[in-house]
């Protein structure tokens, strides 16, 4: 359909973006005083144990697994350590009426050694919905479900030019996110998470794909339905100080009607800024506030894809380290 991007164009348009905002931040980075131009970049140091040589504070490691917003680094913490993490997710506004839509993953981290984590957690959601046409009117919190996030370090760019971790977190769900629904939803989100860093301690670039599936029974009509989607992901953040990082993060969704990528819905294109502060070494916070910038539905001329996904989606997540 005219006006809806191909796949092979998105990735091209993830790729493209990415190179540019990467080749803009090398060039600030460049022009930053100390830093002669043409010079050697120092060679790459561990993700997850790298004290900031160039920049005092008291803070001198930096953890990339949090500081792209939606995106992950690949840095999965160190061997015993656990972690605990509240993941709050928002989504707001449709085509018309009043929408907003809470999601929430608390999870506990353990790093069982330097390669694999495992993270149980339990979400709860709330949504205050009213005049959307398609949607009931609907203002609740309750707990929505369980999930079981499980992650390997396929390579370590301590000792490779990027790292790569691999993602898997099957869940089951008794509320919809979206529409405050009680349902019976069992599925997985898979994802491949790279990263690296582009200036020693200063600039650090990720690309993600994301697929999630699931099946879904509504607990009123007692029907089943299947859907899917897959994102394409790419941030970058910089180091400002060793405990504070801004940056820009770009997603490229495509929703399905079908487990496996069937039958083509949507997409949309969500953009925005994105933070990382490290309070202290114990405790971080994060997040990042994006706006669909383009989209369109199957069936929908209109701007913007409004069905499937919402006109703006913020993250905010707290993680606490011992």
């Amino acid at each position: 359909m005219s006006g809806i991007l191909s796949f092979p164009r998105a990735v091209a348009a993830a790729t493209i973006v990415a190179s540019q905002l990467a080749n803009c931040a090398l060039a600030f980075a460049d022009d930053k005083p100390g830093r002669a131009n043409g010079a050697a970049r120092a060679p790459l140091s561990h993700g997850t144990s790298k004290p900031a040589q160039n920049l005092s504070s008291a803070h001198a490691e930096i953890d990339t697994e949090h500081i792209f917003g939606f995106s992950m680094g690949s840095d999965i913490g160190k061997p015993g350590e656990i972690e605990i993490e509240f993941e709050n997710v928002g989504a707001f506004g449709k085509r018309s009426g009043s929408y907003a839509a809470w999601a929430n993953l608390n999870q506990i981290k353990y790093t069982v050694s330097d390669n694999f984590r495992i993270a149980p957690g339990f979400a709860l959601s709330g949504q205050h919905i009213s005049g959307v046409p398609g949607l009931a009117d609907h203002r609740d919190v309750a707990f929505s479900g369980a999930a079981l996030e499980l992650r390997y370090k396929l390579v370590d760019r301590a000792v490779a030019p990027f790292g790569l971790t691999l993602h898997a977190q099957p869940g089951w769900s008794r509320i919809d996110d979206a529409t405050g629904m009680h349902i019976a939803q069992y599925g997985a989100e898979f994802a491949a998470l790279f990263d690296r860093e582009l200036v020693k301690d200063r600039l650090f670039a990720a690309f993600n794909v994301w697929y999630g599936t699931g099946g879904t029974r509504e607990t009123i009509t007692n029907l089943w339905r299947h859907d899917s989607e897959m994102q394409l992901q790419a941030a970058i953040s910089y180091a400002v100080q060793p405990e504070l990082l801004f940056g820009l993060g770009v997603r490229y969704a495509r929703a399905y009607d079908g487990g496996a990528l069937d039958r083509f819905l949507g997409d949309a294109i969500f953009a925005g800024p994105t933070f990382s502060y490290s309070i202290s070494k114990e405790v971080g916070i994060s997040g990042t506030w994006q706006m669909q910038v383009a989209g369109k539905a199957i069936g929908d001329n209109r701007s913007l894809n409004l069905e499937q996904f919402e006109r703006h989606q913020a993250l905010l997540r707290l993680n606490l380290h011992f």
